[in-house]
Parts: structure tokens; sequence; C-alpha cells
């Protein structure tokens, strides 16, 4: 197989699996050992695809997004409160992503970690979709308290452990918190723009010097098949979500990885 091929294969995947809570950096490294490669050679590549899945965020919530600058320019309390939430959730990322970063980059290549947190995630999935009763409707990521907002950002920082799923840990999260599914899903879809975009830069600013024009190239190609395909996944995710849950996914999450055990045991 090409690089070329594979790279678009591996956008398809980010495009499909990053705001699902699969665990799109699992099925990335699962992938990745599926396709016979080595881990470090595609560890960037993995990593400097997410942004395109950001776009897509921008793109399908530009409205937001604008209504939100507007309303910093002009003090309101609404646009306030949505800048306060997803930085505050995003901050502790940051922390821990700088003082562990040789850990977490370590774990990158350990794929029977993969299925093991696909397997306990899609088990923490079912429990709180059992026991959780998030209302029907809510106010909005700028009506999210303070308090829930920071403890949504402190779930997210289990996503470091690849295969734990970053969307699933802050939309689970906030539901465990009591904030209602819409709500936690956007919430998750809007702090993925800063926590993806420091991740993609520091990365980035640590390895650029080191990447071909041969990779860039195959970035700019997983970019733009991730892109578009984030694009369908996520106003599609959206709908499944308000209507069936997430036990599909959690039952798909133990699937893959018990069956990515069998494979990994096998080989």
């Amino acid at each position: 197989m090409t690089d070329t091929i594979a790279a678009v294969l591996l956008g398809i995947l980010e495009g499909l699996t990053e705001f699902l809570p699969v665990s799109s950096t699992g099925h990335l490294i699962l992938a990745t050992e599926l396709l016979g490669f080595d881990q470090s050679d595609w560890e960037v590549f993995n990593i400097a695809i997410q942004p395109a899945a950001i776009l897509a965020i921008v793109v399908l919530y530009w409205r937001t997004f604008w209504d939100v600058a507007k309303g910093l320019f002009g003090l309101e309390k609404g646009a306030l409160n949505f800048v306060r939430n997803l930085l505050v959730a995003f901050f502790p990322a940051v922390i821990l992503g700088l003082a562990f970063g040789d850990v977490i980059e370590t774990m990158l290549g350990n794929a029977v970690l993969v299925c093991w947190t696909l397997i306990f995630g899609g088990v923490a999935i079912l429990a709180v979709e059992r026991w959780a009763n998030p209302p029907a409707e809510g106010p909005g990521v700028a009506g999210v308290p303070l308090r829930t907002a920071i403890l949504i950002g402190l779930v997210q920082c289990l996503a470091m452990i690849p295969g734990v799923s970053r969307s699933g840990a802050t939309i689970l999260g906030a539901m465990a918190f009591g904030v209602d599914r819409k709500t936690a899903a956007e919430f998750s879809f809007f702090l993925a723009v800063p926590t993806l975009s420091g991740a993609t830069v520091y990365q980035l600013a640590k390895q650029g010097a080191n990447l071909t024009p041969h990779d860039f190239t195959l970035i700019g190609i997983g970019s733009a098949v991730g892109f578009v395909v984030a694009l369908v996944v996520v106003k599609l995710f959206v709908t499944v979500i308000t209507r069936v849950g997430f036990a599909p996914f959690a039952w798909y999450r133990i699937v893959i990885g018990a069956a990515g055990l069998v494979w990994l045991g096998l080989r």
C-alpha cells in the first residue's frame, strides 16, 4: 500500500471517529498497526490531521462562533460565559500535557492499551447511559455552570490515555454532571477547537523540523479527507444521540477492543 492511499484511509478514519465517543487516536493507532506501519513514522501525521476536524466544527457552527465574537466586543454575558467555560475546561489538559508529555507519547505506541481502554470505555458509557439522568433540554454551552465546566475539563484529561476518547469523556462526563445531551455534545465539539489545536501546535513545534515535503503532502491529503468526512459525521452524530443515545457506540467499542486483543494476540 502506498503512503498516499494510507493517508487517505487514515484521513477517513480521523473524520469518522474524532467527534464520536470511540477514540480517534485509538483507531488511528490500531489502523497503523493493521497496515503494518511503524507507529513512530505516523505519530505526527495522526496528530497533525486533527485540525481538519476542527475546521469542520468551525464551518458547521460558524454562526455560533460569529455571535460569540460579536458578543465579546459588546461584553455580553452569554459570550463571556461561553469563552470562560471553554477556557477553564481547556487548561487542565494543558497543564497535564506539559507535565506528562513524554509519558503520553510512550502510551501512543501501545496498541494493547488502546484495546483495553476501548473495552473499559464502552462499559463506562453503558453505565452512564443507565444511571445518569440529564435533562431533556439545557441552557447551551454559555449556560453551563463554572464548576461543571471545570469538572468537564478534568474529565477530558482522561483522554490523554489512548483509546479513552476525548469526545466520549467530555460528553459522558458532562451528562453525568447534569448537562443535557445536545449541550454536552456541543460543549465537546467547541472544546475540541483549543484542545486539538494546542496538541497539534505542540507536536509540530517539537518535531516539525524533522518533517519532509513528502510528510507535509501526506498531512495535507489526510487533512482534506478528514475535513469532508467530519462535516457529515458531526451532523449525523447529534441526530443519533438525541434519538437513540450512546449505547451503540459503547457496544462498538467493546467489540472492536476485544477483536483487537484477539488479533494482536494471534499475530
